[in-house]
């Protein structure tokens, strides 16, 4: 027999505030005390750590609800590689965003090697469920040995400036690890970045893309997929559910 709860329960704040202080928080270049100052103009009187424990707990159920009622990403995936350093000690995040350069999944790791892509190759094939019709990364040669063991069928292009849809993807990091004042360790970057890289895609929509009607049809889509996604958590859950799982587990190639 399962329990049922919300994911709001025992909150004193409705679930409103709630979402509205995580989008801030995800969407903007803010630090938890500018969210809690624009929340202070509006006349909700917080802290900034309840901001910071809203971001932990409902940020990456958020994201897993965006990537559950978002249309299937496109099949041309671009993977590139940026180094962090945290406390010290390099570290290497690992990111896929489709032709649309919607970010598909991120992955912190200590290295680059063979072992390191395969990782995060399988990471990607188990959250979104589908293989892509093509790979676009740079020259690396880990990516193309940890291809033919986990995905042979897929063709892999690594001619010159045909990434520069995953390179480009690396700069809305890098603002927010200014703001931020650098991570603070490997599972940190990966806690945020993961939750962050969802969220902030979904509303960058390229708006020199678009005429104005069109981006203010696009903008109000995209809203209406955010308030069924943060409206998910509101429902009753059984506590046996897996809230960071935004797919059910799936098989995929082993080590």
């Amino acid at each position: 027999m399962h329990t049922s709860v919300s994911l709001y329960h025992r909150h004193r704040f409705p679930a409103e505030i709630i979402s509205h202080s995580v989008w801030l928080y995800f969407r903007f270049a803010l630090s938890f005390r500018d969210v809690e100052e624009m929340l202070a103009r509006r006349g909700v009187t917080l802290s900034y750590e309840t901001i910071r424990e809203w971001c932990l707990k409902f940020g990456q159920t958020y994201a897993n609800g965006l990537r559950r009622r978002s249309s299937r990403p496109g099949d041309r995936w671009h993977l590139d590689e940026v180094f962090l350093k945290i406390n010290g000690r390099l570290h290497y995040l690992w990111r896929a965003v489709d032709q649309d350069g919607d970010v598909l999944d991120i992955l912190v790791q200590s290295k680059r090697d063979k072992g390191a892509a395969k990782k995060f190759f399988r990471k990607l094939l188990k959250g979104l469920r589908y293989v892509p019709r093509v790979l676009i990364t740079d020259k690396l040669k880990s990516y193309h040995a940890a291809r033919a063991d986990v995905m042979p069928s897929v063709e892999h292009w690594q001619q010159r400036y045909q990434n520069n849809r995953a390179e480009n993807s690396h700069q809305p990091t890098r603002l927010r690890e200014r703001v931020m004042r650098r991570f603070k360790s490997a599972g940190h970057a990966q806690r945020f970045l993961s939750a962050f890289g969802i969220i902030s895609s979904h509303f960058r929509v390229g708006r020199h893309l678009y005429q104005a009607s069109a981006y203010r049809a696009v903008m109000k889509s995209r809203f209406a997929i955010w308030e069924q996604a943060i409206a998910w958590g509101s429902c009753f859950l059984t506590k046996s559910q897996d809230l960071d799982s935004p797919w059910p587990v799936v098989p995929v190639p082993s080590s």
